[in-house]
């Protein structure tokens, strides 16, 4: 027999235990009634104990509970900011450093700390102006770190000279002469910098994304290749370091910089190799990569000869291989072997956390059974497998050239719908490129859905199939190349195609966090976008349409290449439902929703459309929170801009400006700090309109505004700058 002690049993039963042996004897008798109550009481006893222990616990903020944090705060005069980013939603461990960063107060290490964790952007650093200005130094004390004029043979002081190297002055540590301006002025284009009293604080608002053992993308002659997975240029990002120390101020290792060539060459070290922001390997057959060795890098200009035919510069010597970081090139010295291909580990820019490489994707639960590509295989066999429900995952970042038909077929009567995942491996950014096009196969009652994945070489299409029966599509994490592609250049390969056509009248498209290019859709089809961007590559052409019937009448169906094309827009798409969204070119559609959303459009002269966002049922349907073009026929608005009371010149002002919209770029999509405050704060919330809202934007600056005026040094002023 085991005998238990008194320690592992319930508290009642000890209770129990307690009581002279007369009464247990009695409550045996009696039916157990008073161990009953023991019980009870030990219940009680159990959740009282409980309670006094997290007591004790909520006296220390590393151990208190969720909801206590804000008091301690309180008690050492911690003010709340708006939860946007990770380190200011659960206070706990800003509280716990107010005493530390007060001990500090008003120095420049821990300006920077703050505004690194309250804005939870990728890099922050501190400049106290007055360091930078040119004066008279006192010759009892010369500071030879400060001269009045700059070395013109220290290249690496005038490369971060000035706003040329486009991260707007972070690192210039040149002799200024006094600006007299207002750091903290409204409009960010007349600020004032180097002055006495003014500290500046450069932050770093886009993200490195890191893309591992890609295909490089030949462009010639089996030496020359690009990083990118499209095969345009685009520069290469730096992998910050993790800084250790709070008094530490950041250095161009701690951020996320663009790489320029003398810099990456300079310090070569400290960015290429594994675990670093660049890494090239050479695989032969199915052998394991191998890494080509740093000794064998040279960091070089690698832009195209004036004149020479598309030739680039600077051939590497046999045996080596060049790279240029802002063009994101690479030149071999020695042709590949036939069997031989380059891989590529680097990490591009991303603004806006949508489309396929995203680091902000959701992982969800995929249905069984979950079959697993990698290295480029035919995937064909593994979409057939999964046809009655099931998941392909993709587990690496390798390029599938084919032409795949995802199929779902119709789950047996009295089961559930066939669901179909297609879906990238976390970490992993797969690039499908189609021949023609990448066609869907969906039966009655089916769901397909694809997530994490970069579509190029064509659209995707949903045919009509005849039957009056719903089938979903779920587009999450993805990217449909607007144009199908792009140019070495950066430019879309085929502006004027569409990259989702769903032609089933009966069919609902959902999605999420995405970047495609112009949609097509039948009516009777609802098509609902989050979160997400729809470029059809020019605010002149269309981006969102449906289909005209066929000349002979039956089932609506690409079989073409003009069958691909957008179109003049003059046919409708069914129902379009946009939350913050960025749309840009037209939209003709039956009906119109849309919540926090940009439409950028105009209409062309001699364009045969009657408006550049043109909804058919304008009785139903509601435009709120939104940015819509002027003379768009929508159905009913509420707080939108431009507002149609507001005179001409009030609506001309409120036009949104981008920092960049050409795919691809880094700022891609990203809202221009000159865009009036109508748009940047125009959504429901106070936040920005279009894809952009969810990045917070104006709450993070009001969370650095009111902590800057917190720690700042009694005289002194501070304002914020864009490094990114």
């Amino acid at each position: 027999m085991t005998v238990l002690t008194g320690d592992t049993l319930p508290t009642g039963r000890r209770l129990f235990d307690l009581l002279p042996m007369v009464h247990r004897l009695r409550d045996a008798d009696n039916g157990d009634v008073l161990r009953e109550l023991m019980d009870v009481l030990g219940d009680q006893l159990d959740v009282l104990a409980e309670e006094t222990a997290q007591l004790y616990d909520d006296q220390f903020i590393e151990t208190c509970a969720q909801w206590v944090a804000p008091y301690l705060g309180d008690l050492v005069g911690y003010r709340v900011l708006h939860g946007v980013s990770p380190d200011v939603a659960s206070p706990r461990a800003e509280v716990a450093n107010t005493i530390g960063y007060r001990r500090r107060k008003g120095t420049a290490a821990v300006l920077e700390q703050l505004a690194w964790d309250v804005t939870g952007w990728y890099g922050a650093r501190a400049v106290e102006f007055f360091e930078r200005l040119a004066t008279t130094q006192f010759m009892n004390h010369i500071r030879l770190h400060a001269p009045a004029t700059p070395d013109l043979r220290d290249h690496e002081a005038l490369h971060w000279a000035g706003a040329r190297n486009g991260l707007n002055g972070a690192f210039d540590d040149v002799a200024h002469t006094a600006d007299l301006r207002r750091i903290d002025a409204v409009v960010p284009g007349t600020r004032g910098r180097h002055n006495i009293p003014h500290v500046g604080i450069f932050l770093w608002r886009i993200e490195p994304v890191r893309v591992s053992a890609s295909p490089l993308v030949e462009h010639a002659d089996g030496r020359r290749f690009r990083l990118d997975a499209l095969g345009s240029d685009a520069p290469v990002f730096a992998l910050p370091r993790t800084e250790e120390s709070l008094t530490h101020l950041a250095e161009p290792y701690d951020v996320p910089l663009p790489l320029a060539r003398r810099w990456l060459r300079d310090h070569v070290g400290a960015y290429y190799g594994r675990g670093r922001s660049l890494l090239l390997e050479r695989q032969s057959g199915g052998a394991a990569p191998t890494e080509v060795p740093r000794a064998d890098i040279r960091i070089c200009d690698l832009s195209d000869v004036p004149g020479g035919g598309g030739a680039w510069a600077h051939a590497p010597a046999a045996g080596l291989v060049a790279i240029d970081p802002v063009l994101g090139r690479v030149y071999l010295g020695s042709a590949l072997g036939a069997t031989e291909r380059l891989l590529g580990t680097f990490h591009t820019g991303m603004a806006v956390p949508a489309g396929a490489g995203a680091t902000s994707r959701i992982t969800t639960q995929h249905p069984e059974p979950v079959r697993r590509a990698t290295d480029g295989e035919n995937l064909t066999p593994h979409l057939t497998a999964i046809a009655a429900g099931g998941t392909l995952e993709i587990g690496d970042s390798d390029r599938y050239v084919q032409s795949l038909s995802i199929t779902a077929d119709t789950a047996p009567a009295g089961q559930s719908d066939t669901v179909v995942h297609v879906v990238a491996a976390e970490g992993a950014r797969p690039s499908l490129v189609a021949a023609a096009a990448f066609r869907l196969g969906q039966g009655p009652r089916t769901t397909v859905v694809l997530d994490g994945l970069l579509l190029s070489g064509g659209p995707l299409v949903l045919d009509e199939v005849g039957d009056a029966q719903t089938r979903t599509l779920v587009l999450r994490n993805c990217t449909l190349v607007p144009g199908h592609g792009r140019t070495p250049d950066g430019q879309p390969r085929q502006p004027g195609r569409a990259s989702l056509i769903v032609l089933d009248p009966f069919a609902r498209v959902v999605v999420e966090r995405s970047v495609l290019g112009a949609i097509v859709a039948v009516e009777g089809t609802r098509v609902e976008v989050t979160d997400s961007i729809v470029d059809a590559t020019a605010r002149g052409a269309v981006a969102v349409c449906g289909y005209p019937e066929p000349a002979g009448g039956g089932l609506r169906v690409v079989t073409t290449v003009a069958d691909m094309e957008v179109g003049d827009g003059t046919e409708p798409a069914g129902e379009l439902d946009l939350h913050e969204c960025t749309v840009i070119g037209g939209a003709h559609v039956t009906q119109l929703d849309a919540s926090n959303s940009l439409l950028l459009a105009e209409l062309p002269a001699g364009d045969p459309r009657k408006a550049a966002v043109w909804a058919r049922r304008r009785q139903v349907g509601c435009v709120r929170y939104s940015c819509v073009p002027e003379g768009s026929r929508t159905g009913k608005r509420y707080r939108c801009r431009p507002d149609v009371d507001d005179p001409p010149a009030v609506r001309r002002a409120t036009r949104p400006f981008f920092t960049s919209l050409l795919f691809g770029d880094p700022a891609y999509a990203q809202l221009s700090v000159t865009t009036p405050a109508t748009v940047r704060r125009g959504a429901d919330d106070e936040s920005e309109m279009g894809v952009t809202h969810r990045l917070f934007t104006p709450q993070r600056e009001d969370n650095l505004t009111l902590r800057l005026d917190e720690y700042l040094r009694f005289g002194l002023e501070a304002g914020f700058f864009y490094a990114t």
